[in-house]
């Protein structure tokens, strides 16, 4: 086998034609990864091979073919094939050496393009900005493909003496094995049938991005040796079928165990860095205990997106490949234009109701021959299972952030997304969250979006702590004190601690200090801001927390509109920075507030914590460092908008305004006798079971704002300055946290890290890369042609 392997490498690269394929194959794969601008790496704008790797399957469809068109069927027409036969080689010796030749020059065409690999090292910032373990895994995705292909080719040679022919059939076979499951399946509907897993594609799309599956690494040995064997079975026609019939039978077999084994046991290998195609075990259990069928139908889809677009999409891809890997066949997805091919009214319908389900548009400007023109896409998936939907937000904003630091948070937190989507999509029964009243807390209206984005996965309502019964209240998952403005008597205060010893959660959302723009609007312009009494702060200090009564005044804050006179009639309305709407940006680690926009808030106060054994405390948000604190009361007016604040006056060290505090609780109520007004028995438990809560020094936090006709905005949106913040995603990460103990929420703290090209030497030197990467490959291959031509030359002159 061997002597022929080297028969036929040496037959090749002394051939003119093998020199013309591997540089018309590294010509056109140049042109695609540097000059066409809708493929080019240096448009993309990544330090990634990502382009090369997607584009190479379809060059290869043709470099294979024309590599091992000659290897059979050239022998067979000129009856040289029967001499081989006659040396002391069986027919599989013969199939192999020459298989194993045409691998080893499929490697050889692929040997020049590692100088693409050195230029996007070069030009990373920092250079050296690159992932060479995920280029080293899509390498060997590479190869596999390309030995799949040689496979496909050897067989097509061996059905015809006729070069052409041959190379059609291996043509067809590589492109129908490659991307014909996938269009089988679209056009007969058979999606959920996995055909398209028959197909090439989707086993080399998880290996090309640097993670090597066991089931993938087999589909394609599994493959390869069917072709194998029936190139041997078509050669051996020719002489005698009884020379390699058990051989054929024992491959069968043995290809056949070797599937079931792979079905059975496998693995993963991820080549990246920052193994960012491992999913955690937290995931892993999510997906091996479905139980049903989930559908995820992803809407960022269609032509011209921008790179970053791009780049998210397959993000996404792989995403839910991986997760699909461990789904035991339950997940399926599919990439979707919901506009494509709608006519506008119909388009306008289709918006409406994407609306609705929670799928937001966003608009964006793309580079066309004519100019720029707007174009509407939707950075969003639906989870489905059964008849439980749940939007899952792609693209994840942040104040404050370049695009491409928002991209890659939005990478990071894929994993989360779609997990917690799936679970909540598949969950039997939804954990219950209970926001009180009767303490004039916020109303249902200014409640409306908080409620509205919980109900999607637990259970919401109401609940007066005066007259539930403490059976019903112990059933609650998570307790939301939202923004009370009466005194908790000591009835209620015990019900609330005895919830908590038996281990429920609680979100405190307090105001210490009466103030409200509003009244001050109401009042010409003036309010005494002063301290309220709500009877929690002895019971908020025995768990190890104080909010204190003051107000913080923040140069990082939101504005609000002012009358600053009139013109012609009608008044003139200034947008105006307002101290006391502090914007709190999250800066901290905790998957709770990981890669959230700022936080809105009204009339902060400060808190401080206390030490307490067995408890640990984390800061979630905080003032920004130019910031004021007033004690309450405080005289409050609007005509201090009128004044520059001084810089000087708001140096100040953060302060704290929301805390998260875990671990056991001491009762408030130890050693004090049951109070009044509580008539059920109720055995008190001095200190509680493992817990948590969040306390935060703002009741605004999670109200929405309210329009003139009565009709409730999302939470977090302010409608005079059009902006949005991220007060729905603290709440729906802080109800997460709260509720669930799987560490779900740990996903959040995932870390890509961004590798991104030089733009600036990019846009100075884009002629020099362009001409550096197209020639160089190309003149390496020629440097070898004319050193192998000189070399045979001289030793065979002798």
């Amino acid at each position: 086998m061997f002597s022929i392997l080297k028969k036929e490498i040496s037959t090749y690269l002394s051939s003119l034609v093998a020199y013309v394929t591997i540089g018309v194959f590294l010509l056109v794969l140049g042109l695609f990864l540097w000059v066409f601008p809708e493929s080019s790496i240096l448009e993309y704008g990544y330090a990634s091979m990502e382009g090369m790797f997607s584009t190479a399957p379809f060059l290869f469809m043709f470099l294979i073919p024309a590599i091992t068109m000659r290897s059979i069927a050239e022998e067979r027409r000129e009856g040289t094939f029967e001499l081989l036969s006659t040396r002391p080689l069986s027919n599989w010796q013969i199939v192999l050496g020459k298989y194993w030749a045409c691998l080893v020059l499929v490697a050889f065409a692929l040997l020049p393009t590692l100088f693409y690999v050195y230029s996007v090292w070069v030009l990373g910032t920092p250079q050296g900005n690159l992932d060479t373990g995920a280029v080293i895994g899509s390498y060997i995705g590479l190869l596999l493909l390309g030995a799949a292909f040689t496979a496909m080719g050897l067989f097509a040679s061996s059905v015809s003496k006729n070069q052409i022919i041959s190379f059609t059939i291996a043509v067809f076979l590589s492109y129908f094995m490659y991307s014909g499951f996938d269009s089988l399946g679209q056009l007969l509907s058979l999606q959920d049938t996995n055909i398209q897993d028959l197909g090439m594609a989707r086993h080399y799309e998880a290996v090309g991005r640097g993670v090597l599956d066991s089931r993938n690494l087999i589909y394609f040995i599994v493959l390869s040796s069917i072709f194998i064997g029936l190139t041997v079975w078509v050669v051996s026609r020719q002489n005698s079928v009884k020379q390699v019939r058990k051989g054929l039978l024992m491959l069968g077999g043995a290809l056949v165990l070797l599937v079931i084994i792979s079905q059975l046991v496998y693995t993963r290998i991820d080549f990246t860095k920052e193994k960012r195609f491992t999913l955690s075990q937290v995931s892993r259990n999510v997906m091996d205990s479905l139980p049903k069928k989930v559908k995820v139908t992803v809407y960022l889809q269609g032509k011209d997106l921008p790179g970053g677009m791009k780049r998210l999409q397959q993000a996404t891809r792989d995403m839910l490949n991986d997760l699909e890997a461990y789904g035991h066949g339950k997940l399926s997805f599919e990439f979707a234009n919901p506009l494509d091919g709608l006519s506008q009214e119909e388009q306008a319908k289709t918006l409406e109701d994407l609306q609705t389900q929670g799928i937001e548009p966003t608009n964006l400007s793309v580079k066309t021959d004519n100019g720029v023109s707007q174009r509407t896409i939707f950075s969003a998936a639906m989870v489905s299972a059964g008849d439980k939907q749940m939007p899952v937000k792609l693209l994840q904003t942040r104040i404050g952030l370049g695009p491409e630091e928002v991209l890659n948070n939005s990478e990071q937190n894929l994993e989360y997304a779609f997990t917690s989507a799936i679970k909540k999509a598949t969950s039997g029964g939804r954990p219950r969250v209970g926001f009180t009243y009767g303490h004039n807390e916020l109303s249902d209206l200014q409640l409306n979006d908080a409620m509205k984005s919980l109900s999607d996965g637990f259970e919401v309502g109401r609940v007066d702590l005066q007259s539930i019964p403490f059976a019903n209240l112990s059933t609650l998952k998570l307790l939301v004190i939202a923004k009370p403005d009466k005194p908790f008597t000591e009835a209620e205060k015990f019900k609330v601690d005895q919830y908590l010893m038996r281990g429920g959660r609680i979100v405190w959302s307090i105001d210490q200090v009466s103030a409200e723009l509003d009244s001050l609007r109401g009042h010409g312009g003036e309010q005494l801001a002063f301290n309220k009494q709500l009877n929690l702060d002895d019971q908020l200090f025995k768990y190890g927390v104080r909010i204190n009564y003051d107000l913080i005044a923040d140069l990082n804050c939101a504005q609000i509109p002012v009358n600053t006179g009139n013109m012609g009639g009608q008044a003139q309305i200034q947008m105006l920075p307002w101290l006391f709407y502090p914007i709190f940006m999250p800066l901290g680690k905790h998957p709770v507030i990981r890669n959230l926009d700022g936080i809105k808030s009204e009339f902060a106060s400060t808190i401080d914590l206390l030490q307490v054994n067995g408890q640990k405390q984390t800061i979630l948000l905080a003032s920004s460092p130019y910031n004021k604190k007033l004690t309450a009361p405080h005289n409050l007016s609007l005509q201090a908008l009128e004044q520059e604040p001084d810089p000087r006056e708001f140096r100040s060290q953060p302060k704290i305004t929301g805390v998260l505090l875990e671990g056991t609780f001491a009762s408030d109520f130890t050693n004090r006798p049951v109070p009044a007004g509580v008539t059920e028995n109720i055995p008190v438990l001095t200190k509680s079971k493992p817990t948590k809560m969040v306390v935060l020094s703002d009741g605004d936090i999670f109200k929405n704002q309210v329009s003139a006709d009565g009709s409730p905005f999302p939470l977090g949106y302010d409608r005079y300055t059009q902006q949005s913040f991220g007060n729905k995603n603290l709440l729906l990460n802080i109800a997460d946290d709260l509720t669930d103990d799987s560490g779900l929420i740990a996903l959040r703290i995932k870390e890509i890290k961004l590798r991104l090209l030089n733009r600036a030497r990019i846009r100075n030197e884009r002629i020099y890369w362009q001409t550096v990467n197209m020639v160089v490959p190309l003149a390496a291959v020629l440097i070898f042609a004319i050193f192998q031509h000189y070399y045979r030359r001289r030793k065979y002159a002798r």
